[in-house]
């Protein structure tokens, strides 16, 4: 009987999904930190057409200091967005506002590994109270 393989976007979901779940929560990794707003808009390829909008209050002590969200294409391979050096550098500088954007860098879709790379866009927005 044959072993049924999970497929590559599979695969790396559950790797940073463990990697996520293995770190230590917000409130651990930033002692300092009162409250974190997070303003996420997901853009298509080129950052034109806004295909999304979630903005929410972080609970600190059950979030996790690896701070990334998924890619909204469902046919991205190794993409995504890692926001956490983003959010540790704020909080290092003591920023109360943060804002930058992130094109995926995953693949496209399985078919186009190593030629097309995912590219949608993330903007975000951090908001931090001390």
């Amino acid at each position: 009987m044959h072993g049924h393989r999970i497929g590559a976007r599979a695969e790396y979901r559950a790797q940073e999904g463990q990697r996520v779940r293995e770190s230590i929560t917000l409130a651990e990794a930033f002692r300092g930190l009162k409250s974190l707003t997070v303003d996420l808009e997901h853009y298509t390829p080129g950052g034109f057409t806004r295909t999304s909008r979630v903005k929410y209050e972080v609970n600190l002590t059950h979030a996790k200091s690896v701070f990334r969200f998924q890619c909204p294409n469902g046919e991205c391979i190794r993409g995504d967005f890692d926001l956490t050096e983003e959010l540790a550098a704020a909080v290092a500088q003591r920023r109360t506002t943060v804002s930058g954007e992130k094109a995926c860098a995953g693949w496209r879709s399985k078919t186009t590994v190593d030629k097309h790379h995912c590219q949608n866009v993330l903007k975000y927005q951090f908001t931090l109270r001390y």
